[in-house]
């Protein structure tokens, strides 16, 4: 039997799991830290690496004490983070200013121009994350850094991924040369690609902007899958959270990335990790270019298939920000809500209340409701928008199979689905195919997977996942429910494609909200 700890920093905490070979998660504990809005600039969004680890150490303790185990018995640890979180760093990786953090969408302007240099250019990397690149990714996040920092840029000598710069905190590496470099972090948002060369070349680089000079080089480290070590547990670390020195930490990732694996994740498989956000992830042994997709990176999710990665900017934020204007709390708005049926608020809500990821890759839009009546409620609207965020994965499950993608099951992944049960049975109806849903949480599962095969206590991640995944229980479509749905979801997708593109052609709207509440009223009367 073998020990390990899978750490799981999310948006605003961090999950310490330790996790048995033999008798899966024994205990687990979270510490949260805090994230920095402005009221005045609501793409801003930061972090502080103190907190951060701060956050680390006492969930560490918390989480070995739940679990009855000693420190020195943890064999390894592993590390998934939010993504693009982007720190800029001095000599020996001292950070410069905090993480703008993935939800930080201050560089729209910064990545509009990557996108439109790309394309004028003819830049091959930008075709691999799906045509344009977006203000959640590195590169327009470092930009943005560097024009808004000149007192401080002279003295950057490198920039790493969440992921990538606590796992090298951990182990004591203080060399950028030497630094770890998560292919999946570098893949699906700084355009790393191995059979492209690696990253941009610097004259495409310096064409976007002349303060991106030297800054390919100075990404520089070692770009590995999570098969490999990206060190061993310091000792003054070690020390902090109450583990033995000199355990493995394998190169790490993002956190849906690897929720994916925890979910149980085989090729045919799409699963979609609902949290602050929605991450749509997929593996394939062949993939080809998607249109509009956040990334085709080989070995990002899984070692040795091609990761597919989709998604929107916000789900639970949505539901968040409607209970919140309500006075009340999701829980407690959601009470009742399992006796609502399809379609019967006559609202159409588009989910894009922090743009949108996928697949029209736009940070410049804004959340729309259609149908609106002087005895809607913020439960219609919590309703309206759980309805929304499933049409719009269905328009994302319709690119990928477009182009290839084997689309066989759906699980609900993340947290959300584990408490929420009518947003299962809504996206059973509105894909119109069965569900499956983890019968215990996967959040830092997947990180415990990559920690044990690091202590080669499994040599696979299938033979991990065969004994640490938990079973699925499936939601089944309703026949009735779902045909509601393809009538709504047919407006839906003209409404999207019409609104969410600059250069759309003009279409019919008028009959849009009479056949809201033509709808509406026949399953009220049903």
């Amino acid at each position: 039997m073998a020990i390990v700890a899978g750490v799981d920093f999310g948006t605003l905490n961090v999950r310490v799991s330790i996790v048995s070979s033999d008798q899966g998660r024994l205990g687990s504990a979270t510490a949260e830290y805090p994230l920095f809005r402005k009221k005045e600039d609501p793409d801003h969004a930061t972090q502080r690496h103190e907190d951060h680890m701060t956050a680390l150490e006492a969930a560490t303790r918390k989480a070995l004490g739940a679990a009855g185990v000693k420190g020195e018995q943890v064999e390894a640890l592993a590390i998934d983070t939010t993504g693009s979180s982007v720190i800029p760093l001095s000599e020996g990786l001292t950070p410069l200013d905090d993480y703008y953090l993935w939800c930080d969408h201050r560089a729209k302007g910064e990545a509009a121009l990557i996108t439109e240099t790309a394309r004028r250019t003819g830049l091959e990397a930008i075709k691999w994350c799906g045509g344009v690149y977006s203000s959640e990714w590195g590169f327009s996040k470092l930009l943005h850094w560097l024009r808004h920092n000149p007192g401080k840029r002279d003295r950057m000598v490198t920039a790493m991924e969440h992921c990538d710069y606590v796992a090298a905190v951990l182990c004591g590496i203080t060399d950028p040369a030497a630094v770890p470099r998560s292919i999946c972090a570098m893949g699906h948002k700084w355009m790393w690609n191995a059979a492209l060369g690696g990253l941009p070349p610097e004259d495409f680089l310096v064409q976007v902007d002349p303060l991106l000079k030297g800054v390919r080089a100075k990404l520089n480290g070692r770009y590995e899958n999570s098969r490999a070590i990206a060190g061993r547990l310091a000792p003054s670390w070690a020390a902090k959270l109450g583990l033995k020195a000199g355990i493995p930490i394998p190169v790490g990732a993002f956190d849906a990335h690897w929720d994916t694996i925890g979910a149980g994740i085989g090729e045919g498989d799409v699963v979609n990790v609902v949290g602050t956000s929605a991450c749509i992830m997929a593996i394939a042994k062949h993939a080809s270019l998607i249109p509009g997709v956040c990334g085709v990176v080989n070995g990002s999710i899984h070692p040795d298939y091609t990761g597919i990665e989709a998604g929107l900017s916000a789900s639970g934020d949505i539901f968040d920000a409607v209970a919140r204007r309500a006075g009340t709390t999701v829980a407690a708005l959601s009470e009742g809500l399992e006796k609502f049926r399809a379609g019967q608020t006559g609202l159409l809500r588009m989910t894009w209340d922090n743009g949108d990821r996928t697949v029209l890759v736009n940070p410049e839009l804004g959340g729309v409701t259609l149908g609106w009546n002087l005895t809607h409620t913020a439960q219609d609207e919590l309703f309206a928008a759980i309805e929304g965020t499933a049409f719009h994965e269905r328009i994302i499950f319709e690119r990928m199979g477009e182009h290839g993608v084997p689309l066989r099951r759906v699980i609900n992944g993340g947290g959300i689905p584990q408490k929420n049960e009518t947003l299962n049975r809504v996206y059973a109806n509105v894909f119109n195919r069965p569900v499956g849903v983890p019968e215990s949480e996967v959040t830092s599962l997947g990180s415990a997977i990559f920690a044990f095969l690091a202590c080669g206590a499994f040599q696979s991640v299938e033979e991990a996942q065969r004994a640490l995944c938990p079973k699925l229980r499936t939601v089944e479509p309703d026949a009735r429910e779902a045909a509601v749905y393809e009538s709504l979801f047919a407006i839906y997708r003209k409404l999207y494609f019409a609104l969410g593109q600059p250069d759309s052609e003009a279409v019919g709207a008028g009959g849009v909200l009479p056949s809201l509440r033509k709808i509406a009223a026949e399953v009220r009367c049903a």
